[in-house]
Order: C-alpha cells, then sequence, then structure tokens
C-alpha cells in the first residue's frame, strides 16, 4: 500500500486592494500565542498534511466544523495560559493554482477556557474565506 503524498499548507494573505499592508491574519493570530501554543498548533498541521486530512483522525486537535462555521476545519489547542487556541483552515483538493492539494489556514482566535467564541471572530474568518475564495492570494 503507498502513502498518499502529504498536502501543501498555506497561509492566507490579504490582497492589496483589501488591505494594503497585505497582512496575514494566521501569522498575525500565531506571533500573539504562546510559543508553545504555536509550536504545538503547527505540529498538528503538518500532522494533518502528511496523512492527508481525508485520512487525519483528529484526536480533538483538528476538527471539522458544522452550522455557521460549515467549510472551515481548525486546529484546537489548549494552553497552558488558561485560553483555548483555535486555526481556521480551509481544504483545496487537486487545487493547481496551489501547486496541489492544499491546507490553506485563514486565521485564528484564542478564548478563555469553557466559554463561547466572540461571534465577531467567526464573521471575520468568514468574510477573510470570502476574501480567499475570490482574490485565492496566499504568502508566497
Amino acid at each position: 500500500m503507498s502513502k498518499r503524498d502529504p498536502w501543501l499548507i498555506h497561509f492566507f494573505q490579504r490582497h492589496r486592494s483589501d488591505d494594503p499592508a497585505r497582512s496575514v491574519p494566521a501569522m498575525d493570530f500565531l506571533d500573539g500565542v504562546p510559543l508553545k501554543v504555536r509550536a504545538e498548533m503547527n505540529a498538528v498541521l503538518d500532522a494533518v498534511a502528511e496523512a492527508p486530512p481525508p485520512a487525519f483522525s483528529g484526536g480533538g486537535k483538528w476538527e471539522v466544523m458544522h452550522d455557521e462555521m460549515a467549510g472551515f476545519c481548525e486546529v484546537r489547542v489548549r494552553g497552558a495560559d488558561r485560553q483555548n487556541h483555535r486555526m481556521f483552515c480551509v481544504l483545496e483538493r487537486d487545487a493547481e493554482d496551489l501547486g496541489g492539494s492544499s491546507i490553506i489556514v485563514i486565521t485564528g482566535m484564542s478564548k478563555p477556557l469553557r466559554q463561547a467564541a466572540n461571534p465577531r471572530e467567526y464573521k471575520r474568518a468568514l468574510s477573510y474565506r470570502a476574501e480567499f475564495a475570490k482574490r485565492r492570494t496566499v504568502l508566497q
């Protein structure tokens, strides 16, 4: 039995016409979390990409989202800072413009343990996903 090729990992980068600074929301998020959380999130992304995603058993660290967030998968890490950290991703199978099947890391958020996420965070993620779908820009 041959192993499937790993998926690529890309970070969504805002388009110049939407954000002149061309920010990378997920990188900005990762810059703000504790180093251990950042390392664990990157390790989860790498493991998912190697599996690849359709075969990856998340163990609570990689989950398919539902309801208004359908179409996203999330990396989930609980930090020692008593925060739940989430990174929102979309999957693009056989995406020629991205070099092949890819995980696109859109943005992230943190929230206190056992509290609901702020709806504004979901709205922001949905807005960035729509921007990605329209522009298809990723960090090069």
